[in-house]
């Protein structure tokens, strides 16, 4: 399965020299249309010279710049796929009803954990695990039952963790209650609901820490982010599939449990004596 450009990023990003790994973050926190611009307004947008940007892109792979935006395109053109696309373009499977899905959904936990460092797991589990601030989530039509599942796990071995539902003006609402104490994830995968992203950048002016559940094409959300979790989705289906960042979110939930299991186990007893 190939990598695409977010991906090959963070597997080589910790090997990159200072200034393509500015390119990179500013490729990220505005993927995939700055990289879509010419080198000259992507290096200026990134703050390093033209020959780091040709630089960066070697590193990805690239044999030159016009290589590297033609994988953008294709990438950018997947993600503006709807269901009713899919529906009349339909994948061709090689046999059965089951089987395609099954391996294609397996392929897509294997390459997002691929793509995962365990810094990166372990940096989101302990900010999930602090006490001293809030922890809100959320999700969008499709995904928000992954935000629902999380936050009733969470529920249970620590105080404050909620769940935004209902209607964006309540979302807004709960904002006047968020800080920079405070951690809010995200779910959002293509095609991508405008009221998170407004609501996104609104809990970023006020200092909150975003944890964002997304696909391989990322949410524009991600320029708020401070953790992006960038799980495989696609599938041989009108829909996408969200089964990898549902095992994500376990494995995360596994990691939190852990990190708080004194405090965690005691207010589970507790709460098993009130019952």
């Amino acid at each position: 399965m190939i990598s695409n450009i977010a991906e090959l990023i963070a597997d080589r990003i910790g090997a990159m020299p200072a200034g393509e790994r500015r390119a990179a973050q500013t490729l990220i926190a505005n993927y995939p249309m700055i990289g879509l611009k010419t080198v000259a307004e992507f290096s200026s947008a990134a703050g390093v010279s033209s020959p780091t940007i040709l630089r960066f892109v070697a590193r990805l792979g690239f044999q030159n710049y016009p290589e590297f935006q033609s994988s953008l395109q294709d990438e950018l053109a997947a993600q503006l796929q709807s269901p009713a696309i899919r529906t009349l373009n339909p994948p061709s499977p090689n046999g059965g009803t089951v089987s395609p899905m099954l391996e294609a959904t397996l392929d897509n936990m294997r390459e997002t954990f691929r793509h995962l460092s365990d810094r990166q797991l372990a940096d989101i589990a302990t900010r999930l695990a602090e006490r001293r601030g809030k922890t809100f989530l959320i999700g969008g039509r499709f995904t928000d039952p992954l935000a629902r599942y999380m936050a009733a796990h969470l529920t249970v071995i620590q105080p404050d963790v909620f769940h935004l539902a209902g209607q964006e003006s309540m979302w807004r609402d709960r904002l006047i209650d968020m800080g920079k104490r405070d951690v809010l994830v995200i779910f959002d995968i293509r095609r991508y609901q405008g009221s998170l992203l407004r609501f996104a950048e609104k809990a970023h002016q006020r200092g909150v820490q975003i944890v964002l559940f997304t696909d391989q094409w990322l949410s524009p959300i991600a320029r708020f982010a401070r953790h992006v979790i960038a799980g495989r989705t696609a599938v041989p289906s009108a829909w996408d599939s969200s089964a990898a960042l549902f095992v994500v979110a376990e494995t995360l939930i596994g990691a939190v449990t852990r990190q708080l299991e004194a405090d965690g186990a005691r207010r589970i007893r507790e709460m098993e004596g009130l019952r």
